[in-house]
């Protein structure tokens, strides 16, 4: 099963603070933005920022994989006894489970086709 690092989500307390730092200091390209979501160009792996909530910290970050055959990668995780967050539900246009690695951390995985 070939797994891809397809995202990078960072939660920032304010979108737009946090977006003029990622362009004008780092001087990554802006792909969109929006109040909840922007995306910036950065090759094969895109840095998404979405808005802080207290679930998600300011400051803290998620991974988003993405897997071909997201069904077959959720039925061999639920079988290794992976702590399933959400099962794979269809979601801005895309089938996205969650779930927690080793550490606890939150994970989204997404199929790629």
């Amino acid at each position: 099963m070939n797994t891809a690092l397809t995202y990078v989500i960072k939660f920032v307390a304010n979108m737009d603070a946090a977006v003029q730092f990622h362009v004008a200091r780092l001087g990554l390209k802006l792909r969109f933005q929006s109040p909840e979501w922007s995306e910036f160009e950065t090759g094969p792996t895109t840095l998404a920022l979405h808005k802080a909530s207290a679930e998600h910290p300011a400051g803290s970050c998620e991974l988003g994989l993405g897997v071909a055959d997201i069904d077959r990668f959720f039925a061999v995780q639920t079988e290794q006894g992976t702590q399933i967050l959400s099962p794979p539900t269809d979601l801005h246009g895309r089938r996205i489970m969650k779930l927690r690695d080793a550490d606890g951390a939150e994970l989204s995985v997404s199929g790629t086709t």
